[in-house]
Formats: structure tokens, C-alpha cells, sequence
């Protein structure tokens, strides 16, 4: 599918659940939220089917997302649904990892092809502190166990929050010297939670550069990606900086977004919705929202001017 501008949306988001067994502070407030009822969630056979559509108007690569995906009873079994459309080349996962322990082997056999685990310290205090409760043994353990069941490559998300952990740029940078990770640094964004945080917890990625002058720009494997990667020397992994707000990449973005309700979103950072849960039971009339949805998609986002979106972060799924 090609919008007005040229780009190939090629690329869907689907949010599974609002729920998370994480209170990270920069995206659920600390009195907990109002839960989107179970009913007004999106089955798997209504996920599948809306998938099934998008499949054949082009789309080929999905991500799964939350809140936490991996609460979702039996998510597993979406998996395997999609991988079933051999026109879905790649399924990928957002996940905080701290359940990957456990399932990571029965996720690969599945279908899933690889996790983007996020992780925003690697100070136990910290990670505590930041998920209002988390452990972040569980979370390492969830990344070693993607490992060895072969979700690669793994990325790292690391949302850059200053005064909490710019003072780890370094150590995260050094992970892809011996490792083949790849560490991304995603600039804060005022969504939910984080529009009412004052301005000084903000930082640009370009203090990535300036902590750490060593790293080499490098080629993108993929020219969508919404990272500039950069490389250490000789090292075995990529450092990428993900930067919406000081260095947007619109022009390059080639993704849709689902959410658990089955609202989509054709840009992020807006708060225009479609709603598709209607229109699972009449193929046709899906595949023509569709094509206009994506049709009229956004030229880009204007979060510079101020601009802030109605729904949280967890409910949207990134």
C-alpha cells in the first residue's frame, strides 16, 4: 500500500493489551489506570482476520505490542495465526522482557523472529525505582533467554531520561562492543504521562555522540529504520539513536498502528483513529478503509510545535 507522499506502508503495529505487569513513571501514572474492558479487546480470530486483509494489500512485517504483550493469555497462539500468512515475512515483539525467561523457546517455535526488549538502567535501584517495582534480574534473565532461543538480533530500548540514566550512555554503548546487540536510544516524547514531566528531564541524542565521540556512523540495513546507527570500532553490535522530536524521520516512516480495541492509527503522534473492529466481518468494505487510511496518511508529525496526543502511550503501543 502507498500513501499520497510515495512511501510503501508496508508495516503494522498491533497493540494487543493495555496491560503490563510494569508502572514505568514515564508512562502510567502511579495510582494505576482505568483498564479497557476484556470485551472491547480484540480477539485473536479478529486480529487475524484484519491481519489476513493487510497481508494481502502488502503488508509484511508485524509487530506485536502492549502495554506488555506477554501478558495476554496464550499470545503464543496469535503468533503461530499470523505466521500462517505467507505473506508476513518477519514478526517481531516490544517487550520488557521480564516474562521471556519462560516463554522465549515457545514464542520462536511459533513463528516469532526476534524481540526489541526495553530496558532503561541497568542499576537494580534504578530499574526498581523507574518500573515502581520491577526486578531487574528477571528482565536480564528474559534477555539471555531470547538468546538462546534465538530471537535475534535483539535491540535494546533505551528511552533517555536526563538526571536518570544519561549517566549510563557509556555502559550501554559498551554492551555492543563483545555483544551483537544493538543499543537504540529513543528520545523522551510527551505522550501520556511524559507531557506533564517538566522540560529538563528532556535530552537529545546528541549527547550519545558527545559521551561516547568514538562511534562510526554506519549503514542502515534496513533504509525505513527510524535509527541512524553508529558502531564502536571492531565492535560486534550497532548503537542507534531514535530521535522524533530533534531529528524526525517521517519521510522514512512506513508504518501503521492497531490498537487493542482495533482503532487504527496512521501516524503516532496523532489523534485521528479508524475504527476496524466493524468492518471484520465485511472483508471488502475493511479492505477499502484501509486503502484510504493509508492513502491520507499523515505527511509528518508536529510534536515541535507543541502538539500532544490524547491517548497514553500503553494503550497505543509505540
Amino acid at each position: 500500500m502507498f500513501d499520497r507522499y510515495g512511501r510503501n506502508i508496508n508495516y503494522l503495529r498491533i497493540s494487543v493489551t493495555d496491560r503490563c505487569n510494569l508502572r514505568c513513571k514515564y508512562c502510567m501514572p502511579a495510582d494505576g489506570v482505568e483498564k479497557i474492558p476484556c470485551e472491547d479487546i480484540l480477539s485473536y480470530e479478529e486480529i487475524d482476520r484484519i491481519v489476513g486483509v493487510m497481508a494481502g494489500l502488502g503488508v509484511t512485517k508485524i509487530r506485536l505490542t502492549g502495554g506488555e504483550p506477554l501478558v495476554r493469555p496464550d499470545i503464543v497462539t496469535l503468533v503461530k495465526k499470523i505466521r500462517a500468512h505467507p505473506q508476513i515475512k518477519e514478526i517481531t515483539m516490544t517487550t520488557n522482557g521480564v516474562y521471556l525467561e519462560e516463554m522465549a523457546q515457545s514464542l520462536k517455535e511459533a513463528g516469532l523472529d526476534r524481540v526489541n526488549i526495553s530496558l532503561d538502567t541497568m542499576k537494580p535501584e534504578g530499574y526498581h525505582a523507574m518500573t515502581r517495582g520491577g526486578d531487574l534480574k528477571k528482565a536480564l534473565a528474559g534477555i539471555a533467554a531470547a538468546k538462546r532461543a534465538g530471537l535475534t538480533p535483539i535491540k535494546i530500548n533505551v528511552v533517555l531520561i536526563n538526571g536518570f540514566n544519561d549517566d549510563e550512555i557509556e555502559d550501554f554503548v559498551g554492551m555492543t562492543r563483545d555483544e551483537a546487540v544493538d543499543v537504540r536510544f529513543i528520545e523522551l516524547m510527551p505522550i501520556g504521562e511524559v507531557a506533564t514531566w517538566s522540560k529538563s528531564h528532556f535530552i537529545t541524542n546528541e549527547e550519545v555522540l558527545k559521551r561516547v565521540p568514538g562511534l562510526l556512523p554506519v549503514k542502515a540495513e534496513d533504509p525505513s529504520s527510524p535509527a541512524t546507527y553508529y558502531q564502536l570500532p571492531g565492535g560486534r553490535g550497532k548503537v542507534g539513536l531514535i530521535s522524533p522530536i530533534s531529528c524526525k524521520f517521517c519521510s522514512l516512516c512506513n508504518r501503521i498502528r492497531m490498537t487493542s480495541e482495533g482503532y487504527l492509527k496512521p501516524c503516532l503522534h496523532s489523534n485521528e483513529e479508524i475504527p476496524l473492529r466493524p468492518l471484520v466481518d465485511s472483508p471488502d468494505l475493511l479492505e477499502a478503509t484501509l486503502r484510504r487510511t493509508v492513502f491520507n496518511k499523515p505527511q509528518e508529525h508536529h510534536l515541535e510545535e507543541g502538539n500532544i496526543i490524547s491517548r497514553e502511550m500503553f494503550k497505543i503501543g509505540g
